[in-house]
């Protein structure tokens, strides 16, 4: 439904559209912008860094929306396959055809933009304070939106009004027209209103100007403490579409079994994994076990020949190499990790699909530290280990992750594909699969919902989890989520 603009009726009786003529102003004033060659000390570094912390959040090779574009450095430095800009100035659009050839630049008021296409990402960078209507605007947004599609922005904090105002008089940083200055919670609401979700909130740049040393303490450590991040100057919000079920037809379900001396299980595995969706199709990827567990899995596929199987012999080690084989040759639209050792019931299945299915989540972690485990499920050092990862990736993540080892986990292969074609940035450290999962999920901006599940005692076999190396190996891993995620 196209929302017409408000009128007033003044003296004489002329009408007069108010945001119209807001509009009017502000594309003289962007225009003059455009055209004035000076350069501001705030303003410079403030974008640079603005570049840095989106090409961080945005992976390149996506179809990317930016709403009030300006000359188009932050659309071009975010590496998109299709790339659209809009802005309300003429001047800037024409300055950043030139500037970069290679991505769509359109002149046009945000408010009733409806171009008939959607995007992967929407970004308004500093545009909520210069809007009429940010509600309406936030409207035209989701008319570009798909299920997956994110909208990032960052808007000004209110505590940096006056800051700016005195910068301004100053001359260090450029003057501007009277601005919305709106809370994290704002906004917020605005976007429930416009049917989106925030889900992840958090404060960047605490001090704007270049200067060396200090910039660099303040914006990438300093901001992530209290109560130094209560005086940053930009609020950041991501938020998608609320959720709908997925329309018909239903996935078929992957589920990835790493199984590694794990013989005694399989038959159960086999008689216990329902089917779910269009149909579960279960890849085993065997890990060069002691035992005969390659060929308790040829003597059940004999008997279960009506169900989809794959059997893979592990190329590498670790769990993580399993789980990626598995991955790799799924033919599932939906990809799930179930252990073997059976401490994840795999009746619990269904309620992972279901969370994934809803678009309630789109990674969907199990959690074992809800529930009341049987006594003999988890050693007292591996609960007190879990509880500490838990609270530490939680902060590092910026969203919730209270069971970071549980291995029963769910995604679309599409997404996973994402984590996949970028994992270099994290590296191949993880020999265990649920943190290039995790740290992908949060880098990449998925929802991630936890599950909590009654964790069971294991009946057969070990465990091949070695408690003080690979918690070691753990530790190890949370500094590098705080220098490839948390300080950046």
């Amino acid at each position: 439904m196209l929302i017409l603009p408000r009128t007033t009726v003044e003296a004489g009786g002329v009408v007069h559209d108010r945001q119209t003529e807001y509009g009017r102003q502000r594309r003289g004033y962007w225009n003059n912008v455009a055209s004035d060659s000076r350069t501001w000390a705030i303003k410079r570094y403030y974008h640079q860094r603005l570049g840095h912390i989106y090409s961080f959040l945005i992976p390149p090779g996506m179809r990317v929306l930016e709403l009030g574009c300006g000359q188009g450095n932050l659309l071009s430095a975010l590496r998109p396959a299709y790339g659209v800009g809009v802005d309300w100035s003429a001047v800037m659009i024409d300055k950043a055809q030139q500037l970069h050839p290679q991505l769509s630049f359109l002149e046009g008021d945000v408010h009733a933009l409806d171009l008939g296409e959607t995007f992967d990402f929407i970004v308004c960078s500093d545009l909520v304070n210069d809007l009429y209507d940010v509600q309406q605007v936030f409207e035209a947004a989701r008319r570009h939106s798909h299920s997956g599609t994110k909208i990032i922005l960052n808007t000004y904090s209110r505590l940096w009004e006056i800051p700016r105002r005195f910068a301004e008089k100053l001359r260090i940083s450029r003057p501007h027209l009277e601005q919305n200055w709106l809370t994290s919670e704002d906004v917020s609401n605005l976007l429930y209103l416009a049917d989106f979700e925030t889900f992840r909130t958090w404060h960047e740049i605490l001090w704007p100007i270049r200067t060396p040393g200090l910039n660099s303490l303040a914006n990438k450590y300093l901001v992530r403490f209290a109560p130094f991040r209560w005086f940053a100057l930009a609020n950041f919000l991501i938020a998608r579409p609320r959720p709908v079920e997925q329309p018909d037809p239903e996935p078929i379900v992957s589920v990835i079994v790493a199984a590694r001396n794990e013989e005694g299980n399989i038959p159960e595995i086999f008689a216990r994994v329902p089917e779910m969706g269009g149909g579960t199709e279960l890849i085993f990827v065997e890990g060069n076990s002691q035992d005969d567990t390659y060929g308790a899995i040829e003597r059940e596929m004999t008997r279960h020949a009506r169900l989809r199987v794959k059997l893979f012999k592990q190329p590498g080690q670790g769990k993580g190499d399993a789980v990626r084989t598995g991955f790799a040759n799924a033919a599932g639209e939906l990809l799930m990790i179930l252990d073997a050792d059976l401490t994840v019931p795999p009746e619990d299945l269904p309620r992972f699909y279901e969370s994934w299915r809803s678009g309630k989540a789109e990674f969907v972690n199990g959690v074992r530290l809800v529930y009341p485990m049987e006594e003999r499920a988890m050693r007292f050092f591996n609960l007190i280990g879990n509880r500490f990862f838990s609270l530490a990736f939680t902060w590092l993540l910026s969203q919730s992750v209270k069971d970071t080892l549980c291995g029963t986990k769910a995604l679309s292969k599409r997404h996973y594909e994402t984590i996949a074609a970028n994992r270099s940035y994290f590296g191949e450290m993880d020999p265990f699969g649920d943190f290039d999962l995790i740290f992908g999920a949060a880098k990449y901006n998925l929802k991630i919902v936890d599950l909590p599940i009654r964790y069971r005692e294991r009946v057969r076999g070990e465990s091949n989890i070695q408690r003080w190396s690979h918690g070691w190996l753990l530790l190890r891993m949370v500094v590098l989520a705080m220098r490839r995620i948390k300080f950046v």
